[in-house]
């Protein structure tokens, strides 16, 4: 997902560097089962330190990889994307496979987009349909119980496996669902994503999705559209009732960390699109009384490298940012797909293409590369103005705050 943050280690701790060489190794491998013996013992490695908590030294290895070898690090972050969120149990003499799965859901709206405890009827709806257009059939679920914000999901591998195991391990035993820690705040924004997660558990060498049964010529791309055309028919209802007030879209259930990428990469437009809706409603301004300053941001070690988008917002006849987007960047070409020049040397790309969409008319691109700034008392991110001065965003007085209005 993001990359990794950067910290200044001189040396490698041993199992750091343990875990670094086998990741290199299967980066390097020449063969397809050479490949899958150096898998087989970076994933015991792996696997091993989550059960230990040792989040920092996998991190380590996570960083070192990422400065030196780009191949070593893109199979180290597979691996701990694919070894926290799937593991192999054994119960009464028999194996088992599970794996944490996450039901996508962008919202946004002009009030606050709701979070926390499922009330268990739609549970079971949810349940239900998931069960019945996504699963194979000796796939068991168990969904849990809960609407999270962003904020209030595992914040790292060690804490998606455990909970993953503790999951896992109650429903092998069929306990009662564990109870979890007490969520974090959620930060309230216009528009954002909310997830529910499950777990799922199978039989060791049986098909979890039901696009794993299909007959050839196997399309799977068309049996995912279908489920998740079943999935939002069925459920868009019931989760309209659990988010009032917002507009939806339901995204695809799948692995954890593919379905939290999938909606990160999809919210971005909404969130430009929103916060022209609340810009135009809260001030009765037209789109193109605004103007929108495009500026690049980095990390400082990486000098020329782009890290995200920020997008400044102001009346075209003041000098204040009174509104700001983030706009995160995740693959290598998303910094030009986003923001370009064509032909004729005019902006182009998908952020440009979606405020003149909404109406926006004056649109700046300022060519510095700023570095990742965030306002020191409150810990948001600090917007480029016209004269290229890092602020703090501010409405005028008599604007009511974003998302922080309860819907009724």
């Amino acid at each position: 997902m993001r990359r990794p943050i950067k910290r200044n280690r001189l040396k490698l701790a041993a199992e750091s560097q343990r875990v670094a060489n086998l990741a290199l190794a299967v980066a390097q491998s020449a063969s397809r089962i050479e490949d899958l013996d150096w898998q087989a013992k970076l994933d015991s490695l792996v696997t091993k330190s989550l059960k230990l908590h040792h989040q920092e030294m996998l991190e380590a290895a996570t960083e070192h990889l990422f400065q030196t070898h780009p191949n070593g690090y893109e199979v180290l972050t597979e691996t701990l994307e694919s070894v926290s969120t799937c593991t192999h149990l054994e119960h009464e003499g028999k194996a088992y496979t599970s794996l944490l799965v996450a039901a996508p859901i962008l919202a946004w709206t002009r009030f606050e987009i709701a979070s926390g405890t499922i009330p268990a009827e739609a549970l079971t709806i949810l349940n239900t349909q998931l069960s019945a257009h996504l699963l194979a059939e000796q796939t068991r679920l168990r969904l849990l119980p809960t609407l999270y914000s962003i904020d209030q999901l595992p914040r790292n591998h060690v804490e998606t496996y455990a909970l993953l195991e503790r999951h896992s391990q109650s429903m092998l035993k069929n306990t009662p669902a564990p109870a979890e820690a007490e969520r974090a705040q959620t930060v309230p924004f216009l528009a954002d994503i909310r997830y529910v997660l499950g777990v799922l558990l199978v039989p060791a060498g049986q098909p979890i999705f039901h696009w794993q049964t299909i007959d050839a010529p196997y399309d799977c791309a068309q049996a995912k559209s279908d489920a998740l055309l079943q999935w939002q028919q069925q459920t868009e209802a019931t989760i309209k009732r659990l988010l009032p007030g917002c507009g939806v879209e339901l995204l695809l259930p799948e692995a954890y960390y593919t379905a939290c990428r999938e909606a990160d990469i999809k919210i971005r437009p909404a969130t430009i699109r929103s916060a022209l809706f609340y810009l135009t409603q809260s001030l009765g301004k037209e789109a193109d009384q605004f103007t929108v300053i495009i500026a690049s941001f980095g990390e400082q070690e990486n000098p020329g490298q782009i890290d995200e988008y920020r997008l400044s917002f102001c009346l075209r006849d003041a000098p204040e940012v009174i509104y700001g987007v983030v706009w995160p960047l995740y693959q290598a070409e998303d910094q030009v797909t986003a923001v370009n020049l064509d032909e004729n040397e005019q902006l182009a790309g998908e952020i440009p293409a979606i405020l003149q969409e909404c109406g926006v008319t004056d649109i700046i691109q300022l060519e510095e590369i700023f570095a990742m700034e965030f306002c020191d008392d409150c810990g948001t991110p600090l917007f480029a103005d016209r004269d290229s001065d890092l602020v703090h965003t501010e409405m005028p007085d008599d604007a009511p705050t974003p998302g922080a209005t309860h819907f009724h």
